[in-house]
């Protein structure tokens, strides 16, 4: 049994530059195997959590959900990893998968293979067990302010720009203000929210942060 994982939408950008990608990492964005959606995967709270990035087909609602209140939710951002949590001794996290497709959430197990390839595994009860695999299409996500806090650290704080001795100090006169550095464009970043990145950090998306589907 094949396990499709999402409804017929998604992905027609995705990353052309991949940076080296460390082995066992899972996080980054991945094309499902159909072509039609790109996860993005992060650690959130100490687990492993995935949410749809891209979409080739914008617009799509997740309305196999038996959940009436979702029905219309968009499935731009939706969960689709659920809570997983890594296994001990092995590079395999196990928790659950959302699939959109009839709206079911099922056991499931990531599995990095290499550095460009994610096997996902689903069963139904413990049987009937299906997999794919995604193609890494961005490299590993870098640490945000929610990521850090998840992994039990924080990103470290620039320095402090060192004090200067303004004449005042000696003349008595006061020293004209340095002119100001210009400005440079921000480098985008993956994981981070933009104008081409409708998602951004995973982590603070509403189901993830409270732990909710």
């Amino acid at each position: 049994m094949r396990l499709a994982l999402y409804t017929g939408i998604i992905l027609a950008g995705g990353y052309t530059c991949l940076t080296p990608a460390l082995a066992a990492d899972p996080t980054g964005d991945w094309r499902v195997a159909d072509g039609v959606a790109n996860i993005r995967v992060a650690q959130c709270n100490g687990s492993m959590w995935g949410a749809v990035s891209w979409e080739k087909q914008p617009g799509g609602r997740d309305q196999n959900n038996p959940d009436v209140s979702k029905k219309n939710r968009p499935t731009l951002g939706m969960p689709t990893l659920i809570d997983m949590k890594k296994k001990s001794g092995v590079d395999q996290w196990e928790g659950q998968v959302y699939n959109a497709q009839d709206g079911q959430t099922y056991s499931a197990t990531i599995t990095p293979i290499g550095t460009d390839q994610l096997e996902i595994k689903g069963c139904v009860m413990g049987f009937l067990c299906g997999g794919e695999t995604w193609t890494r299409v961005g490299p590993p996500i870098p640490l945000s302010t929610a990521n850090a806090m998840a992994k039990g650290g924080a990103p470290k704080p620039a320095g402090a720009a060192p004090k200067t001795q303004g004449a005042q100090a000696t003349t008595g006169a006061t020293a004209p203000a340095p002119a100001p550095a210009p400005k440079t464009a921000a480098a985008a970043k993956p994981g981070q929210k933009g104008v081409a990145d409708q998602v951004g950090d995973i982590c603070l998306l509403p189901e993830i942060a409270g732990f909710a589907h």
